[in-house]
């Protein structure tokens, strides 16, 4: 099989297509035929060494969200059959890229994917599971559920499906769109959306931020004094005279929650949306095109 390993740490040049040995299930496993994979900025941070946990050393594969169909099931695994369609999250923090889901095939253990409706394609199930987690389980640390939100990034994964599963919450929602992109997340029912050159300071004070991109103390200086702050990395310290609670929400993966979030998604009550997809065998493009900025939506290499 083809797979798309990083042969040293560095930028999108570091990227190589290989042949590997197709991969064996274990009891407990199924081997997937992957059909899409999302390129996330996990992946590009990954290949500079630059993740929690401190750099892995090459040779290893990138990948975290993946879809496609089952060709094979470990012995005495039955929870999945050949030809069933499955979408899942392999845990990157825990394989550490052994494997990752740059490859055409992968061994995953079962616990790590769910059914993917008929209703969803494999590209726009792959943009789901890291994406629509994060975004449940950060907004999980705000309570009470209610009050004002301002969600930065509204634009992207993250901020998106954090933007409407807020809305569902009961908060009132403040989004800060990209540039031109004001439209899209109105579409997904912001009571309020601001473009992204708007000084934030003066969009609060609200109770709560999901600071999605994350902007740091750009984003702090919106929430009230004695609120609450919730961001995808670490950001600096705000003054402890204001009483704010910083909250780092780091992904695990929530097999239930998964399963709830990919149908949501497949029965419309959840928006996504796909930049671009691109052959599994142009990662090295793929990334450079990350880099860049400007999209709307995710990209998503495409393989089999």
């Amino acid at each position: 099989m083809l797979a798309v390993v990083a042969a040293a740490l560095g930028g999108p040049e570091v990227l190589q297509v290989t042949e590997l040995p197709e991969p064996e299930a274990k009891p407990g496993q199924v081997v997937v035929r992957i059909r899409a994979v999302c390129v996330h900025p996990a992946d590009l941070a990954a290949t500079t060494g630059q993740i929690p946990g401190g750099p892995v050393q090459p040779p290893f594969s990138p990948g975290w969200d993946i879809a496609g169909e089952v060709v094979s099931a470990g012995p005495g695994t039955t929870e999945f059959g050949v030809g069933d369609r499955v979408v899942g999250m392999i845990p990157w923090y825990l394989t550490r890229g052994a494997p990752g889901g740059y490859a055409e095939m992968v061994a995953a253990d079962t616990d790590w994917l769910v059914r993917l409706p008929d209703e969803l394609d494999f590209v726009s199930a792959a943009t789901v599971p890291l994406n629509a987690q994060t975004a449940h389980q950060g907004l999980s640390l705000i309570s009470p559920a209610g009050g004002s939100i301002l969600v930065t990034g509204a634009s992207g994964g993250v901020g998106g499906f954090a933007t409407r599963l807020a809305l569902r919450a009961g908060f009132h929602v403040v989004a800060q769109a990209s540039q031109d992109d004001e439209n899209w997340v109105r579409g997904l029912g912001a009571h309020q959306v601001i473009p992204r050159t708007v000084d934030l300071a003066a969009a609060g004070p609200v109770a709560a931020v999901f600071d999605a991109v994350p902007l740091g103390e750009a984003a702090a200086a919106a929430v009230e004094d004695g609120g609450v702050v919730v961001t995808t990395r670490p950001t600096p310290p705000i003054d402890p005279a204001r009483g704010v609670r910083q909250q780092v929400q780091l992904i695990r993966l929530d097999r239930e929650l998964l399963t709830d979030l990919v149908g949501q998604v497949a029965s419309g009550q959840l928006s996504t949306r796909v930049a671009a997809t691109m052959p599994l065998t142009e990662a090295a493009d793929a990334h450079r095109r990350v880099l860049a900025g400007g999209l709307r939506g995710k990209l998503v290499l495409t393989a089999g």
